[in-house]
Protein backbone atom coordinates (compact mmCIF):
# COMPACT_ATOMS: atom_id res chain seq x y z
CA UNK A 1 0.00 0.00 0.00
CA UNK A 2 0.62 3.39 -0.71
CA UNK A 3 -0.11 6.54 1.62
CA UNK A 4 0.01 9.68 -0.49
CA UNK A 5 -1.54 12.87 0.87
CA UNK A 6 -0.29 16.73 1.72
CA UNK A 7 -3.02 17.94 4.14
CA UNK A 8 -3.08 20.86 6.72
CA UNK A 9 -0.18 19.66 9.09
CA UNK A 10 -2.29 18.47 12.11
CA UNK A 11 -4.83 16.54 9.61
CA UNK A 12 -1.75 14.52 8.31
CA UNK A 13 -0.64 13.67 12.20
CA UNK A 14 -3.95 12.25 13.07
CA UNK A 15 -5.07 10.66 9.61
CA UNK A 16 -2.08 9.48 7.66
CA UNK A 17 0.68 8.92 10.09
CA UNK A 18 -1.43 6.38 12.23
CA UNK A 19 -2.91 4.34 9.42
CA UNK A 20 0.64 4.54 7.74
CA UNK A 21 2.01 3.21 11.09
CA UNK A 22 -0.94 0.56 11.21
CA UNK A 23 -0.26 -0.46 7.57
CA UNK A 24 3.25 -1.13 8.88
CA UNK A 25 2.71 -3.12 11.68
CA UNK A 26 0.41 -5.58 9.35
CA UNK A 27 3.74 -5.26 6.80
CA UNK A 28 1.40 -3.88 3.92
CA UNK A 29 3.01 -0.41 3.87
CA UNK A 30 5.02 0.06 0.90
CA UNK A 31 5.81 3.77 0.32
CA UNK A 32 4.41 7.10 1.77
CA UNK A 33 4.53 10.06 -0.27
CA UNK A 34 4.29 13.61 1.70
CA UNK A 35 5.13 16.76 2.59
CA UNK A 36 8.74 18.11 2.48
CA UNK A 37 10.27 17.86 5.85
CA UNK A 38 7.60 15.19 6.84
CA UNK A 39 10.07 11.89 6.66
CA UNK A 40 11.01 11.97 10.42
CA UNK A 41 7.40 11.29 11.02
CA UNK A 42 7.47 8.68 9.12
CA UNK A 43 10.64 6.75 10.44
CA UNK A 44 9.00 2.88 10.58
CA UNK A 45 9.43 3.50 6.37
CA UNK A 46 12.10 2.88 4.18
CA UNK A 47 10.56 4.57 1.30
CA UNK A 48 9.38 8.62 2.21
CA UNK A 49 8.91 10.48 -1.26
CA UNK A 50 8.78 14.35 0.55
CA UNK A 51 7.45 15.16 -2.88
CA UNK A 52 5.25 18.53 -1.97
CA UNK A 53 6.26 21.64 -0.99
CA UNK A 54 2.77 23.23 -0.37
CA UNK A 55 -0.35 22.12 1.60
CA UNK A 56 -3.60 22.37 1.48
CA UNK A 57 -6.91 22.88 3.17
CA UNK A 58 -9.13 21.19 0.68
CA UNK A 59 -9.46 17.94 2.03
CA UNK A 60 -10.04 16.10 -1.35
CA UNK A 61 -7.41 17.95 -3.13
CA UNK A 62 -4.75 16.68 -0.40
CA UNK A 63 -5.91 12.78 -1.17
CA UNK A 64 -7.78 12.12 2.08
CA UNK A 65 -10.31 10.52 0.19
CA UNK A 66 -8.01 7.44 0.02
CA UNK A 67 -7.51 7.66 3.81
CA UNK A 68 -9.88 4.92 5.98
CA UNK A 69 -10.47 8.00 7.70
CA UNK A 70 -10.91 11.52 5.30
CA UNK A 71 -12.06 14.33 8.24
CA UNK A 72 -10.44 15.18 10.78
CA UNK A 73 -13.90 15.33 12.97
CA UNK A 74 -15.00 11.60 12.33
CA UNK A 75 -18.67 10.76 11.76
CA UNK A 76 -20.82 10.80 14.76
CA UNK A 77 -22.21 7.24 13.50
CA UNK A 78 -18.58 6.64 14.75
CA UNK A 79 -19.87 6.37 18.14
CA UNK A 80 -21.79 2.90 17.16
CA UNK A 81 -17.94 1.01 16.51
CA UNK A 82 -17.46 1.50 20.31
CA UNK A 83 -21.29 0.70 22.13
CA UNK A 84 -19.56 -2.96 23.58
CA UNK A 85 -16.87 -1.09 24.90
CA UNK A 86 -17.90 2.25 26.30
CA UNK A 87 -21.05 3.11 27.91
CA UNK A 88 -21.16 6.70 27.18
CA UNK A 89 -21.08 6.00 23.05
CA UNK A 90 -24.39 7.36 22.84
CA UNK A 91 -24.05 10.78 24.15
CA UNK A 92 -21.86 11.23 21.61
CA UNK A 93 -23.88 9.39 18.79
CA UNK A 94 -26.25 12.16 18.77
CA UNK A 95 -24.38 15.35 18.36
CA UNK A 96 -25.23 17.17 15.57
CA UNK A 97 -22.29 16.42 13.27
CA UNK A 98 -19.02 14.40 13.69
CA UNK A 99 -17.26 15.26 17.18
CA UNK A 100 -13.82 13.61 16.69
CA UNK A 101 -14.42 10.01 17.23
CA UNK A 102 -12.75 8.11 14.33
CA UNK A 103 -12.74 4.79 13.26
CA UNK A 104 -9.63 3.28 15.03
CA UNK A 105 -9.49 -0.13 13.16
CA UNK A 106 -6.63 0.93 10.90
CA UNK A 107 -5.15 3.38 13.20
CA UNK A 108 -2.37 3.51 15.07
CA UNK A 109 0.15 6.02 16.95
CA UNK A 110 4.14 5.64 16.34
CA UNK A 111 5.64 5.92 20.02
CA UNK A 112 7.28 8.62 18.84
CA UNK A 113 8.93 9.30 22.67
CA UNK A 114 10.75 6.30 22.89
CA UNK A 115 11.83 6.44 19.64
CA UNK A 116 13.96 10.09 19.73
CA UNK A 117 14.52 9.77 23.68
CA UNK A 118 18.18 10.81 24.10
CA UNK A 119 20.65 12.32 26.06
CA UNK A 120 21.70 15.41 23.62
CA UNK A 121 19.20 17.56 24.95
CA UNK A 122 18.89 17.28 28.74
CA UNK A 123 19.30 20.15 30.96
CA UNK A 124 20.00 21.19 34.94
CA UNK A 125 15.96 22.00 34.82
CA UNK A 126 12.89 20.23 33.82
CA UNK A 127 11.40 21.55 30.69
CA UNK A 128 8.06 23.11 29.27
CA UNK A 129 7.61 23.79 25.70
CA UNK A 130 5.14 26.45 24.93
CA UNK A 131 3.59 26.31 21.56
CA UNK A 132 1.96 29.31 20.44
CA UNK A 133 0.45 30.05 16.85
CA UNK A 134 -0.56 33.34 14.59
CA UNK A 135 -2.19 32.40 11.96
CA UNK A 136 -5.10 33.93 9.54
CA UNK A 137 -7.93 31.40 9.73
CA UNK A 138 -10.11 30.53 6.30
CA UNK A 139 -9.49 34.39 5.38
CA UNK A 140 -9.93 36.26 8.88
CA UNK A 141 -7.20 37.67 10.69
CA UNK A 142 -5.39 35.83 13.79
CA UNK A 143 -7.81 34.84 16.32
CA UNK A 144 -6.87 32.03 18.86
CA UNK A 145 -3.13 32.88 20.02
CA UNK A 146 -1.33 33.42 23.13
CA UNK A 147 -0.63 37.17 23.17
CA UNK A 148 2.04 39.24 25.06
CA UNK A 149 0.20 39.51 28.36
CA UNK A 150 -0.75 36.17 28.57
CA UNK A 151 2.75 34.65 27.38
CA UNK A 152 4.51 37.19 29.85
CA UNK A 153 2.12 35.25 32.62
CA UNK A 154 3.08 32.14 31.50
CA UNK A 155 7.06 32.55 31.52
CA UNK A 156 7.07 34.09 34.88
CA UNK A 157 4.92 31.19 36.76
CA UNK A 158 6.95 28.39 34.74
CA UNK A 159 10.39 29.90 35.41
CA UNK A 160 9.56 30.83 38.86
CA UNK A 161 8.61 27.32 39.48
CA UNK A 162 11.92 26.24 38.46
CA UNK A 163 11.10 25.04 35.02
CA UNK A 164 13.31 26.14 31.95
CA UNK A 165 10.51 27.26 29.06
CA UNK A 166 11.26 26.98 25.54
CA UNK A 167 9.08 28.69 23.36
CA UNK A 168 7.99 28.08 19.64
CA UNK A 169 6.08 30.07 17.12
CA UNK A 170 7.00 28.77 13.41
CA UNK A 171 7.25 32.19 11.27
CA UNK A 172 5.66 29.79 8.30
CA UNK A 173 9.07 29.99 6.90
CA UNK A 174 10.27 26.51 8.29
CA UNK A 175 7.90 24.29 6.11
CA UNK A 176 5.53 23.73 3.40
CA UNK A 177 2.31 25.91 3.89
CA UNK A 178 -0.85 25.49 3.66
CA UNK A 179 -3.94 28.50 2.82
CA UNK A 180 -4.29 29.99 5.87
CA UNK A 181 -0.60 30.50 6.51
CA UNK A 182 0.05 31.71 3.00
CA UNK A 183 -2.52 34.59 4.14
CA UNK A 184 -0.46 34.75 7.24
CA UNK A 185 2.80 35.67 5.71
CA UNK A 186 1.25 37.73 2.59
CA UNK A 187 -0.18 40.30 5.51
CA UNK A 188 2.93 40.51 7.47
CA UNK A 189 1.38 39.29 10.67
CA UNK A 190 3.46 39.90 13.75
CA UNK A 191 2.59 39.62 17.56
CA UNK A 192 3.59 42.49 19.24
CA UNK A 193 2.04 45.06 22.22
CA UNK A 194 3.28 48.01 23.49
CA UNK A 195 4.59 47.48 27.13
CA UNK A 196 5.24 50.30 29.48
CA UNK A 197 8.25 51.74 29.99
CA UNK A 198 9.57 49.24 27.27
CA UNK A 199 7.97 50.07 23.84
CA UNK A 200 6.97 47.62 21.16
CA UNK A 201 7.79 44.16 22.24
CA UNK A 202 7.05 40.93 19.67
CA UNK A 203 6.73 37.70 21.70
CA UNK A 204 10.31 37.14 20.24
CA UNK A 205 11.56 39.53 21.51
CA UNK A 206 9.82 38.55 25.09
CA UNK A 207 12.00 35.85 25.46
CA UNK A 208 15.49 37.63 25.38
CA UNK A 209 14.63 39.11 28.86
CA UNK A 210 14.20 35.95 30.70
CA UNK A 211 17.12 33.47 31.28
CA UNK A 212 15.14 30.05 31.32
CA UNK A 213 12.99 31.11 28.29
CA UNK A 214 14.49 29.57 25.15
CA UNK A 215 13.47 30.31 21.47
CA UNK A 216 12.78 27.34 19.30
CA UNK A 217 14.96 29.08 16.78
CA UNK A 218 17.97 29.53 18.55
CA UNK A 219 18.35 25.90 19.21
CA UNK A 220 17.55 25.42 15.02
CA UNK A 221 20.41 27.74 14.76
CA UNK A 222 22.70 26.12 17.03
CA UNK A 223 22.08 22.97 15.46
CA UNK A 224 21.89 22.85 11.83
CA UNK A 225 22.73 19.08 11.56
CA UNK A 226 18.92 18.80 12.36
CA UNK A 227 16.22 19.49 10.02
CA UNK A 228 13.11 21.72 11.56
CA UNK A 229 11.30 18.45 11.92
CA UNK A 230 13.72 16.36 13.40
CA UNK A 231 14.73 18.88 16.13
CA UNK A 232 11.47 19.15 17.03
CA UNK A 233 11.03 15.46 17.62
CA UNK A 234 14.43 14.72 19.41
CA UNK A 235 13.69 17.82 21.94
CA UNK A 236 10.31 17.80 22.53
CA UNK A 237 10.78 13.74 23.25
CA UNK A 238 13.02 15.18 26.67
CA UNK A 239 10.21 17.44 27.82
CA UNK A 240 8.23 17.29 31.04
CA UNK A 241 5.08 18.83 29.73
CA UNK A 242 3.55 21.20 27.04
CA UNK A 243 1.21 23.93 26.40
CA UNK A 244 -0.35 24.72 23.52
CA UNK A 245 -3.25 26.38 21.16
CA UNK A 246 -5.82 23.81 19.77
CA UNK A 247 -4.35 22.64 16.00
CA UNK A 248 -2.09 21.49 14.62
CA UNK A 249 1.05 22.58 16.86
CA UNK A 250 -0.57 20.78 19.77
CA UNK A 251 -1.18 17.65 17.97
CA UNK A 252 2.18 17.75 17.19
CA UNK A 253 2.62 17.79 21.33
CA UNK A 254 0.42 14.96 21.70
CA UNK A 255 2.72 12.68 20.07
CA UNK A 256 4.84 12.51 23.10
CA UNK A 257 1.97 11.36 25.54
CA UNK A 258 2.69 13.50 28.40
CA UNK A 259 0.76 16.36 30.12
CA UNK A 260 -0.07 18.59 27.79
CA UNK A 261 -2.46 21.95 27.98
CA UNK A 262 -4.81 22.30 24.68
CA UNK A 263 -6.69 25.78 25.25
CA UNK A 264 -9.73 25.43 23.43
CA UNK A 265 -11.55 28.43 21.76
CA UNK A 266 -14.08 27.76 19.98
CA UNK A 267 -17.70 27.73 21.58
CA UNK A 268 -19.51 25.79 18.79
CA UNK A 269 -21.62 22.57 19.69
CA UNK A 270 -18.71 20.30 17.69
CA UNK A 271 -16.53 21.61 20.00
CA UNK A 272 -17.93 21.35 22.97
CA UNK A 273 -18.70 18.14 22.30
CA UNK A 274 -15.24 16.94 21.82
CA UNK A 275 -14.84 16.33 25.34
CA UNK A 276 -17.88 15.97 27.82
CA UNK A 277 -21.36 15.80 27.03
CA UNK A 278 -24.52 16.84 29.39
CA UNK A 279 -23.74 14.81 32.07
CA UNK A 280 -19.64 15.65 32.12
CA UNK A 281 -18.95 12.21 30.74
CA UNK A 282 -15.80 12.82 28.36
CA UNK A 283 -15.26 12.19 24.90
CA UNK A 284 -12.63 9.36 25.36
CA UNK A 285 -12.85 8.48 21.50
CA UNK A 286 -12.00 11.76 20.78
CA UNK A 287 -8.70 11.83 18.45
CA UNK A 288 -6.63 14.29 21.37
CA UNK A 289 -7.76 11.40 24.09
CA UNK A 290 -6.54 8.49 21.88
CA UNK A 291 -3.83 10.41 20.81
CA UNK A 292 -2.89 11.74 24.56
CA UNK A 293 -4.25 10.47 27.20
CA UNK A 294 -3.05 12.54 29.36
CA UNK A 295 -4.06 15.73 27.43
CA UNK A 296 -5.71 18.59 29.22
CA UNK A 297 -8.48 20.53 28.23
CA UNK A 298 -8.94 24.10 28.40
CA UNK A 299 -12.12 25.14 27.22
CA UNK A 300 -12.72 28.85 26.48
CA UNK A 301 -16.00 29.95 24.47
CA UNK A 302 -15.73 32.65 21.96
CA UNK A 303 -12.20 33.53 22.55
CA UNK A 304 -14.62 35.51 25.70
CA UNK A 305 -11.34 35.60 28.42
CA UNK A 306 -8.76 35.84 25.77
CA UNK A 307 -9.95 38.53 24.30
CA UNK A 308 -10.27 40.52 27.40
CA UNK A 309 -7.18 39.12 28.33
CA UNK A 310 -8.34 37.64 31.23
CA UNK A 311 -5.88 34.73 31.82
CA UNK A 312 -6.71 33.90 36.09
CA UNK A 313 -8.19 30.49 34.91
CA UNK A 314 -5.97 29.47 32.70
CA UNK A 315 -2.52 30.01 34.43
CA UNK A 316 -4.50 28.75 37.88
CA UNK A 317 -4.71 25.58 35.03
CA UNK A 318 -1.33 25.78 34.66
CA UNK A 319 -0.28 25.86 38.34
CA UNK A 320 -2.47 22.55 38.75
CA UNK A 321 -0.35 20.68 36.36
CA UNK A 322 3.15 22.30 36.56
Amino acid sequence: MIVDCNPEFGIELVLSVPYAYWLHTQGKLDKVVTSKGMKPFYYFCDNVEERYDYRTIDNEAAGLNSLPNNWIYGDKKNAELYKDKWEHWESFRNVDRGCGILNYKEWKMPDYKNQYKNDKFKFDKPFVVVANRYNWEHGKPPVGYFDIKCLYEMFNYLTESGYIVIYKRPNNTEFPIDQNEMNTVRNGEILKADVEGIGTVSDYDLTEYYDDVILFDKFLSNHSEYTYNELQLNLFANADGFIGISGGSTLLLNLFQIPTITYLYNSSDLRDKFWEDGNSNKNIKNYYYMMNPNTIPFIDRDCEEMKKNENKRFLNKIKETF
